[in-house]
């Protein structure tokens, strides 16, 4: 059947379609110079319509296109469309039929996933969506007519729902399913640590997400998450102890959490073990001999020797060499070289050779070629970072001699040998879960090798507890942005923030945080706590004013009660405290550096040095060439890590912080902390 526009009306329509025929399953619209072939599977509507004398029909494609027939005698055109249309209708009838079919063992696959007793993850919505496309792809009826049908409306609208409200849907399904678990395994959340877990640290546990980052603020209890996650994920039959790998950065973190674990979850199959022994276990089972570490990682004194050396031979050999470092050392350093054969000189020795060990440290964690140090580094300082490799170059030919000649390995060399073995395939891991604490620390090194494990387990999930608000470890190789832009490196994945810190009252929280929060690059978290203090709860104090606080605490802390004292370096101990024993001999009191008193925590905290100039805080930047080069790129806010550091050492204290500084030269930070609210003290 055949439907034509009339001459007339073909002529007057110049419209590039003028006739249209009837196939079997479709039409076939043409004209003079174009054709177009409509199946029924894509046609959404057909619409009749009439003129001042010509009929027009209208057949509506997806997308809102439309292709249209002008000119045709009217009376025809009626009954073209009613015969074309009732085929249409009887096949779309009979096509409804199949499309429910899919549809409905659609739903049912979806409600099936969406209600097994398990975390619904990024991953599993994923799959379920690309099944529900497939389906949709697979479909006789284009989408746009389904809601038309009454045997496919309902299944069609609850599939569609899962596509476009798809995060939505799962955040309230995962909802759901954590207060389920928190009602039904109750007693777990009650018994699994010394204390019951909080809500927000057993939902933070309950997460089955791919990756999750779990921010933990001060004294928001991260172990007991940690000790608890590994419990649940044995409890729930998601893993077995060999499947669980925890890792912690230092090895009496380790041993802590080994202790932690063994007493709570009654197991010794689970062990924490440092980024060093997991590189030294995949090694070994990789089928290479074990490496042995060299002993000169535990004895810096020796390091320091061997590298002073190397650098005296260099200057006495050559000198470009030993001018290159004059140049160094007065111009960019700014130090005091003597005239002559400085390099003899034993007091520079003894100053260079920390830096000399650091420098080489950052070269060795690269682990990259000399060029390939140079291209990666900003290219404002390529030019003078190249002359400064140089320079260092034949130390890093030392160094890697005395290891040759140790048949020993460092540190650096021990990860990069393990991301080689993975990446070879000599390894597989056997883990499921990776649990990290303080994430806050990672490096690139470390999170490479967090990546190589990945990727031989795709199911691989990781679970890293930490807080960016305590990362204060750059000058090391940590880089924030690992935790700050966590799903950027790790994938997408949940961020859950424990909400009740356990230490310090709510006026230490309120101005520690406030402070912190400060610098808009810091991951925002609620951090309450549970105790009340008062105005005086942070003070301000000269430090002038150290014995007289001492005195006064003499007369009320008690002696289980710690006092601790920290200042921004180990040199800046106060020498009141020499007389501490006989003076004060009832107060508990310990000095370590800020940095040092990560983890710690005390009853009463006096910070020290609040001042400005020479061995201030926060610290004037002294980063040489190779430290900017080499080290993760700084945030664009001033004094981001010091602020860090103080928020570290405000965040020790349960009950007081004494802030001490300087009154001629007082901090930077003194200010920002007045405009806080933060009291400042004639006396204490």
């Amino acid at each position: 059947m055949e439907l034509k526009a009339t001459s007339l009306g073909k002529h007057l329509a110049q419209h590039p379609y003028n006739r249209v025929k009837l196939l079997s399953a479709g039409v076939e619209v043409k004209g003079d110079r174009h054709e177009y072939l409509i199946p029924f599977n894509q046609l959404v509507a057909i619409n009749i319509k009439r003129g001042l004398v010509w009929g027009e029909l209208e057949f509506v494609l997806p997308d809102d296109k439309v292709v249209r027939l002008h000119g045709t005698e009217w009376g025809e055109t009626q009954r073209f469309y009613h015969h074309l249309n009732t085929l249409w209708q009887t096949w779309s009838v009979e096509m409804s039929e199949v499309a429910a079919q899919v549809l409905n063992e659609q739903h049912t696959e979806i409600i099936r996933r969406t209600q097994q007793e398990k975390w619904f993850k990024r991953s599993d919505m994923e799959a379920l969506q690309r099944n529900v496309r497939a389906a949709f792809a697979a479909l006789p009826l284009p989408l746009a007519r389904l809601e038309e049908f009454d045997n496919c409306r309902e299944a069609w609208l609850n599939c569609k729902a899962w596509l476009e409200q798809g995060d939505c849907r799962r955040d309230e399904r995962n909802a759901t399913y954590t207060e389920r678990m928190l009602e039904k395994y109750a007693d777990f959340f009650q018994q699994v640590e010394s204390s019951p877990l909080n809500p927000s640290q057993a939902r933070a546990v309950v997460n089955g997400e791919d990756s999750v980052l779990v921010l933990a603020g001060a004294g928001s209890g991260k172990t007991s998450v940690l000790v608890a996650r590994a419990g649940w994920l044995l409890q729930r039959g998601e893993a077995t102890e060999d499947q669980i790998l925890l890792l912690a950065f230092g090895r009496q973190a380790a041993q802590e959490m080994d202790q932690r674990i063994a007493e709570r979850l009654h197991t010794d199959a689970i062990t924490a073990r440092t980024f060093h022994a997991l590189a030294l276990h995949i090694i070994q089972q990789g089928g290479r001999k074990a490496p042995r570490i060299s002993e000169l990682e535990s004895d810096t004194a020796a390091r320091h020797q061997l590298l002073i050396e190397s650098w005296r031979q260099q200057c006495r050999e050559k000198k470009a060499q030993a001018k290159g470092w004059r140049e160094w050392l007065s111009e960019e350093l700014e130090w005091d070289v003597p005239e002559g054969e400085y390099w003899q000189d034993e007091r520079l020795a003894r100053r260079l050779a920390s830096r000399l060990d650091r420098w080489l440290g950052l070269m060795r964690m690269h682990g990259g070629s000399q060029a390939g140090m140079i291209a990666s580094c900003p290219e404002e300082v390529r030019d003078l970072f190249s002359k400064r490799v140089k320079l260092m170059a034949p130390l890093l030919k030392t160094w890697k001699s005395a290891l040759k000649a140790e048949e020993a390995v460092d540190f650096s060399g021990l990860i990069h040998q393990a991301v080689n073995v993975l990446e070879k395939g000599r390894f597989i891991s056997p883990w499921k879960h990776i649990l990290v604490d303080e994430f806050q620390d990672i490096s690139p090194q470390r999170a490479a090798l967090l990546a190589a494990l990945r990727r031989q387990n795709s199911h691989t999930s990781l679970y890293a507890v930490g807080d960016d608000w305590q990362a204060i470890y750059r000058f090391s190789g940590a880089e924030m942005a690992l935790t700050t832009a966590f799903a950027h490196h790790f994938g997408e994945g949940d961020r859950c923030a424990l909400d009740t810190t356990y230490r310090f009252n709510d006026r230490i929280g309120e101005i520690a945080n406030s402070f912190i929060q400060q610098n808009p690059n810091q991951l925002a978290k609620p951090l309450n706590s549970l105790s009340k203090g008062d105005k005086k709860s942070v003070t301000l104090l000269a430090d002038d004013r150290l014995d007289n606080l001492l005195d006064k605490l003499s007369g009320y802390v008690k002696p289980e009660q710690r006092i601790l004292v920290l200042a921004r370096y180990h040199h800046l101990r106060p020498s009141s405290l020499e007389k501490a024993a006989t003076r004060w001999p009832k107060l508990n009191i310990d000095f370590m550096t800020i940095h040092a008193s990560k983890g710690q925590q005390a009853d009463y905290v006096i910070v020290l040095g609040l001042q400005q100039g020479k061995d201030g805080f926060p610290a004037a930047a002294r980063e040489s060439v190779m430290e900017q080069a080499l080290l993760p790129q700084p945030e664009d806010y001033l004094d981001a890590e010091e602020r860090r550091l103080l928020y570290v050492a405000m965040t020790r204290a349960r009950h007081r912080v004494w802030l001490l500084f300087n009154k001629k030269e007082p901090s930077d930070f003194v200010d920002i902390l007045k405009r806080l609210g933060v009291p400042t003290a004639s006396r204490p």
